[in-house]
């Protein structure tokens, strides 16, 4: 890449239509509360991490599904918006994909996410289009699509000598040739303690990162970041203290920014700090996308 380019980056995942309910507390089953307020905005961790990207500069290209309906076409346009290259974003018949959101008080959030067309990507969609791009340096995947729709991608990648970044959510078991065609993995710590059935300690994060042969992420909320460096020792990085107001797609954040960092010529220390400086800007603002700034 040539100081007057920008780096290309290929997002392999989802686009939701979040509809988002901001509520005191969440209900016990059977319980009916009033909520404060409604919001509906555009989603997807795919989709989150493609705009983040984005708007640090990225020239970014969305390999999807969309459904149909109307959530599609107002998904393309806002694609649009951001800049963002849809050449590779299919519509097929059905659903779009959709989240349902509950935010709390203290800005946590409970979701559910009904994948729709996002599941109708195939295998030779995803490979042919990471085989067609002019440039490519970083390839992103999570688990809102199928697995071996982003196994192929990444394959895909690895063979044009691209970096990949998987982001292994929502929680799923890990497939083997998925992780054998990761560079980096990045997770949250429920995500960690789902997959690893540890807690976050330094022993701990290291024995997973043994058994993923993968570099390692673990993005920790108000405690930071933890990465397992090159000479396999864990190093954390403490979080910035602000207010959260909604942290609904701050990890989405950190991977959009974390990619850019590293598709940019970053070093892994520098692109974890940027990662960490959008999404702490983020959750000082409510929604997912409309969070986020360059």
């Amino acid at each position: 890449m040539s100081d007057t380019q920008q780096p290309c980056i290929a997002v392999v995942g989802s686009t939701m239509i979040d509809l988002v309910a901001y509520v005191p507390q969440v209900p016990t089953s059977g319980e009916t509360l009033l909520g404060d307020s409604f919001q509906m905005g555009f989603g997807g961790k795919g989709a989150n991490q493609a705009v983040m990207a984005s708007l640090l500069g990225a020239d970014v290209t969305m390999v999807n599904c969309l459904g149909d309906d109307s959530y599609g076409e107002m998904y393309r346009e806002n694609f649009a918006r951001f800049g963002i290259d849809t050449s590779h974003v299919q519509t097929v018949p059905g659903a779009s994909g959709v989240a349902s959101i509950w935010v709390e008080a203290d800005g946590s959030n409970r979701i559910i996410i009904i994948p729709g067309a996002n599941h109708a990507l195939t295998i030779e969609q995803a490979s042919d289009a990471i085989h067609s791009l002019d440039r490519l340096e970083v390839v992103i995947g999570q688990f809102e699509i199928p697995q071996t729709v982003t196994t192929a991608a990444f394959a895909t990648a690895r063979q044009r000598g691209s970096t990949t970044i998987l982001n292994p959510a929502p929680a799923a078991d890990l497939e083997e040739e998925l992780l054998a065609n990761t560079d980096w993995l990045i997770l949250n710590e429920t995500e960690f303690a789902l997959l690893a059935g540890e807690q976050t300690t330094d022993a701990e994060i290291l024995e997973f990162w043994k058994r993923t042969g993968t570099r390692l992420v673990v993005t920790l909320g108000k405690q930071g970041v933890a990465m397992v460096t090159p000479a396999s020792k864990v190093e954390r990085f403490s979080a910035q203290t602000v207010t959260a107001v909604d942290t609904t797609g701050a990890g989405d954040a950190f991977v959009g920014a974390f990619a850019y960092g590293l598709a940019s010529g970053l070093d892994d220390i520098a692109s974890v700090q940027l990662g960490m400086d959008r999404a702490t800007d983020s959750v000082t603002r409510p929604g997912t996308q409309t969070s986020y700034t360059s």
